[in-house]
């Protein structure tokens, strides 16, 4: 798959917590932007000296085709305090273009898998390639039967981003569970898949298995580090625990 360059121009934008926005682009110069889920783009600017930046963002674009040139380019953006890159799209309002390139990355299903269960991992902006990969789940589910838990990780429930797409998702596929994991503050009415305490913690309570399972971890540095552990002393392979940690970037 070719890394270009091309212009985004936005069409749309949501809060989906009180630092995280939700953002639609067209690619702007006519094209299709052809990705995989769990890849990501790469967004180019400026700093205010003239000196060029990029930043990374995973592609939230629920996604298991071929895209049409002018479909939504989808992306979580979290705000940074004295950000150069918060700056940026802070200042973007609709119809207004900004520069990128991709797709990058391989943080993705792998079609020739033959787990049983996916354990999806992930805290903040890093569940955001779950939502990319919920169309190639519903496919893996409906073909092979596989069955999938997404633990998710949040302070918070104004914090838990795309968790009604996650939760109409688990409603609709019984082979889908959705964890929200909360360390700070629970939503005054849980439902019964909801859990206190950091993801790393609670895995252990879904039996993690070296012969069935296949792994994503996608998130904080620290998460990533102490849930691969749990999960190589559940004795699964390294090949089937896949890392991608996000740093957030002024």
């Amino acid at each position: 798959m070719a890394i270009v360059h091309f212009p985004l121009r936005l069409v749309g934008s949501r809060m989906l917590a009180p630092t995280v926005r939700h953002l639609a682009f067209a690619r702007d110069d006519g094209q299709p932007l052809d990705f995989i889920p769990g890849q990501f783009v790469q967004v180019h600017f400026n700093y205010p000296d003239g000196t060029p930046t990029k930043r990374s963002y995973s592609l939230a674009t629920m996604h298991d085709h071929a895209m049409a040139p002018g479909e939504a380019i989808e992306i979580a953006v979290s705000y940074v305090a004295g950000g150069a890159a918060t700056a940026l799209f802070e200042a973007l309002d609709e119809g207004q273009q900004i520069q990128a390139s991709g797709p990058y990355g391989r943080f993705c299903l792998v079609p020739a898998d033959t787990n049983k269960r996916y354990l999806l991992i992930g805290t903040g902006t890093g569940v955001t390639p779950y939502r990319a990969m919920l169309p190639q789940l519903h496919a893996m589910m409906q073909s092979r039967g596989v069955e999938v838990v997404l633990l998710f990780g949040a302070r918070t429930p104004e914090e838990l981003i795309y968790g009604e797409d996650f939760r109409a998702f688990a409603e609709g596929h019984p082979g889908f569970r959705f964890v929200p994991c909360f360390s700070r503050e629970l939503p005054a009415d849980p439902h019964p898949d909801v859990r206190k305490g950091y993801v790393q913690d609670i895995l252990a309570e879904f039996a993690p298995d070296a012969e069935g399972d296949i792994a994503y971890l996608c998130g904080n540095p620290n998460m990533v580090d102490a849930a691969f552990e749990v999960l190589k002393t559940a004795g699964l392979p390294v090949p089937h625990v896949r890392r991608e940690k996000y740093v957030s970037s002024k």
